[in-house]
């Protein structure tokens, strides 16, 4: 018996609905497991436990790339079918079981609707790597002690937090006493953000700049987690450092921090004043207006908020195991 997993086309809402593959997995260790996702998407998935198959889902006319799902997983039963799509899929199919995720009517976020579907209150996403993954980030991060992640980027330019702002951000971390002015800025993002991250690409005070821009998922995540925070936008790199369990500060402006948050305990967030509702409001009365929505988030806001987790303890030790002056 096998499992079909539908899940979907944005790199981050991926790496959300990974804690759902992580419980099948426990359920029925024995199973294989077809996932069926967009291109994007399927770089999340690569080192899956039992991985059978990858289907590709690209749209077409007329719901043909539903029907294109269809015809390749119909020939057999399935013990499980999850969908986070909410398409017909799991009653079109011979299934044991069918789990299709409910819409939200409760401001949850999306990991605890997700687990809703199997009565549970959350499953923590999980990525999955391999060693070369491993060794692609520690030859990206060699010699490096203490590795401050930023990532500029994002899949709109509404939720783009300023270059500049974030340049400024980078200085004035490498003058706060648990980071210190040789502290690394580890730049991640897609090979389209390396524009938006050109400022920081130049060093600063003499410190060191790793550009990491267009590393894939995988070797991304093995390079978060060994970083000691993470700022970014509300983007599928703030979801994967997230999940690697490192100190997240999420940037959030025109979309709900509540649904799409950096999960976990080590997830923060900073937003605008004005709250998504009024932000887009503002954008449907005048669409030049999306370069400034996340203007409300000062350095200073992002830099308090750093400072709180100072205080908690959150950076005590360096990268390698030294302590932080």
């Amino acid at each position: 018996m096998s499992i079909l997993f539908i899940t979907s086309t944005r790199i981050g809402d991926a790496i959300i609905s990974t804690g759902i593959l992580a419980w099948l997995h426990e359920q029925y260790p024995e199973d294989g497991i077809t996932i069926a996702c967009g291109g994007p998407a399927s770089k999340v998935f690569g080192e899956v436990p039992n991985l059978e198959a990858l289907h590709i889902i690209k749209k077409q006319p007329n719901h043909g790339h539903w029907w294109k799902l269809w015809r390749a997983t119909a020939p057999r039963k399935w013990r499980v079918v999850v969908d986070l799509r909410r398409s017909a899929m799991p009653w079109l199919l011979l299934a044991g079981k069918r789990y299709s995720v409910p819409k939200d009517r409760t401001g949850r976020h999306r990991v605890e609707l997700n687990a809703s579907m199997f009565g549970l209150p959350s499953l923590d996403p999980k990525i999955w790597t391999a060693p070369e993954h491993q060794g692609t980030a520690e030859k990206l991060l060699a010699g490096a002690k203490n590795p401050i992640a930023l990532a500029v980027g994002a899949n709109w330019a509404g939720k783009t937090w300023p270059a500049d702002r974030f340049a400024e951000l980078a200085d004035r971390i490498r003058r706060m006493k648990a980071f210190g002015p040789g502290a690394e800025i580890v730049l991640v993002g897609g090979p389209d953000e390396r524009e938006a991250g050109a400022t920081l690409l130049e060093k600063q005070d003499g410190g060191r700049v790793i550009d990491a821009f267009g590393l894939d998922i995988l070797s991304t995540y093995e390079l978060l987690k060994r970083c000691r925070l993470m700022v970014a936008n509300d983007s599928a790199m703030m979801h994967l450092a997230a999940a690697s369990g490192i100190p997240t500060i999420g940037l959030f402006g025109p979309t709900k921090d509540q649904h799409y948050r950096p999960w976990g305990e080590n997830g923060f967030v900073v937003r605008t004043p004005d709250s998504a509702e009024t932000l887009m409001a503002r954008l449907h009365q005048d669409n030049a207006a999306v370069s400034t929505l996340m203007d409300g988030i000062e350095v200073d806001h992002v830099l308090a908020k750093i400072g709180e987790l100072e205080a908690r303890g959150l950076f005590k030790a360096e990268a390698g195991g030294s302590t932080s002056t």
